[in-house]
C-alpha cells in the first residue's frame, strides 16, 4: 500500500514542483518587462476565459469522474488490479486538476489580473482534496471493512 502511496505523491508533488518553477520563471520575467500583454486585449480576455472555464470543468468533472469509477473498482475481485486502476485515476484526477493550477500562474505572469491568483487558489485549494493517504486509499476502496458474507 506504501507503494501506491508513492507512486501517486510523485505527480502530487510534481505539480507542484511545476507550479514552483513557474512562479519563479514568471517573477524573473515580470522583472525584466512592464506588462507581457494588454489587460484589456483580445489574447488577454480569451487567455483568462480559458483558465476560468478550465477550472469550471476540469475540478469538478475530475473529482466526481474519479468517484464514479471508485465505485467501479471496489468491485474488482484482484487486489493488485484494484489498486492499478486506483493509481492510474488518483494520478489522473491530480494531473487534471493540478494543469488548472499552473496554468493559472502562468496566466497570471502573462495577464497580470487578480483573478488568475484566485483561479491559483482554487485549484490549489482542489488539489488538496486529491493528495494521497494510506488510509484515504482504504476508505476509497472500502478495504477495510468485512466482506457481506463473513457477517453471518
Amino acid at each position: 500500500m506504501e507503494r501506491i502511496v508513492k507512486k501517486i505523491y510523485l505527480a502530487y508533488y510534481l505539480i507542484y514542483t511545476l507550479t514552483i518553477i513557474s512562479t519563479i520563471v514568471g517573477y524573473l520575467i515580470s522583472q525584466t518587462r512592464e506588462n507581457i500583454v494588454d489587460v484589456k486585449s483580445q489574447l488577454s480576455i480569451s487567455l483568462s476565459s480559458f483558465v476560468i472555464l478550465y477550472l469550471i470543468v476540469s475540478i469538478p468533472g475530475a473529482l466526481s469522474l474519479f468517484h464514479k469509477n471508485t465505485k467501479k473498482w471496489i468491485a474488482i475481485e484482484d487486489m493488485s488490479l484494484k489498486l492499478e486502476k486506483y493509481t492510474a485515476g488518483a494520478t489522473w484526477r491530480i494531473l487534471a486538476v493540478g494543469f488548472g493550477l499552473v496554468l493559472s500562474v502562468v496566466a497570471f505572469y502573462i495577464i497580470r489580473t487578480p483573478s488568475m491568483i484566485f483561479c491559483a487558489g482554487i485549484a490549489a485549494i482542489a488539489l488538496l482534496f486529491c493528495k494521497p493517504t494510506e488510509n484515504k486509499i482504504k476508505s476509497d476502496l472500502k478495504l477495510d471493512e468485512p466482506e457481506e458474507n463473513d457477517q453471518e
